[in-house]
């Protein structure tokens, strides 16, 4: 780490927290985040981590062995709290002795925490916080590290920037506790300024998604080459009874079909048909869906092109080990520019 000294110690904390060379994780992204990506970035030093998404416990179960033979580096596995199977899935991550879980999607639910901390392999618990009173009762219900994620994401996103929740969260938060800061990050510069601020590392997706190991279709890579920031915009919420938390995607026709699944799912609330969270967990079986037209079968009319406002920072393919490089290089000339 010599070669990024200045950087390495801001990231220290973060670093040794997650076991790699840079406090550099990779966002979750469905049928983007899986073992090829995933294992790229780790051993490339940085923190990989699967995206489980609407996974069965028999397909996370082979995610996480493919990796594990793919990499020898420390990997961690993204669970989504409304996961029907989310015990089951935790357990899964046990057994293979994952070393830390992400939890997503809202605020875990009783005993997931205790269940990943608890086990033969105890884990460590990475969750996100929206605001600062949920921060802190994370923190305090036993998180072990926050990552606070600003509106300029991809995928499911908050309604405050990120600059506005580095400048709230970390002053109040980073002298005591792990906070990893999201959204918008394209460049190493950014990150100096959120190291410098407080934060143990950061978390990047929409500048992975188009790496070499990526096995997103070339046609959705394409898309991403061609966006500029203004192109990544979020869905519509079309009735208030269903709290639909909103996605930044690159607009296409796939967004207007999202906005018809809404009025589709919010008439069968009407009719009784199903419960809210039933509700719910169809509009994530929706984006799932739309995920893996865009990225698998590179249907970018119709799929879902999940992408933060950085986007317009990518212009080629490369590979995951030389972005992080370029992160870090970045990071450096800044500080070293201090």
């Amino acid at each position: 780490m010599t070669q990024f000294p200045k950087t390495a110690r801001l990231m220290q904390r973060g670093r040794d927290f997650l076991g790699s060379d840079y406090a550099i994780m990779c966002g979750a992204m469905s049928w983007v985040s899986e073992r090829n990506l995933v294992s790229a970035i780790s051993n490339g030093g940085g923190f990989g981590v699967i995206a489980c998404g609407a996974m069965t416990t028999e397909l996370l179960d082979a995610e996480i062995a493919a990796t594990r033979a793919r990499t020898d580096k420390p990997f961690g596995v993204n669970l989504i709290t409304m996961h029907p199977q989310l015990l089951d899935l935790i357990a899964v991550c046990e057994r293979h002795g994952v070393t830390h879980v992400v939890l997503a999607g809202g605020i875990p639910p009783k005993g997931s925490v205790e269940a990943i901390k608890g086990g033969k392999n105890p884990a460590k618990v990475i969750c996100f916080a929206p605001t600062l009173a949920l921060a802190k009762k994370l923190l305090r219900s036993g998180a072990d590290a926050l990552v606070i994620e600003g509106m300029e994401a991809g995928g499911h996103i908050g309604p405050v920037s990120t600059s506005v929740l580095a400048q709230e969260m970390l002053p109040e938060l980073s002298e005591d506790h792990l906070i990893f800061v999201a959204g918008g990050i394209g460049r190493g510069q950014a990150i100096a300024g959120y190291l410098e601020m407080g934060a143990a590392g950061v978390q990047l997706g929409t500048r992975f998604a188009c790496a070499t190991e990526s096995i997103a279709h070339p046609d959705f890579k394409k898309a991403f080459f061609r966006a500029n920031a203004r192109d990544a915009v979020t869905s519509v919420q079309v009735d208030a009874r269903l709290p639909v938390i909103p996605v930044r995607a690159l607009k296409n026709k796939g967004t207007e079909e999202f906005t018809r699944k809404q009025t589709e799912v919010a008439g069968v609330l009407d009719r009784n048909e199903i419960a809210m969270e039933e509700a719910q967990l169809q509009i994530e079986h929706y984006w799932a869906g739309s995920l893996k037209k865009a990225v698998i079968d590179g249907d970018i009319e119709r799929g879902s092109l999940m992408a933060g406002q950085s986007v317009g920072m990518l212009k080629e393919e490369e590979p995951a080990a030389d972005i992080l490089s370029k992160l870090m290089s970045q990071s450096e000339e800044a500080l070293a520019r201090r």
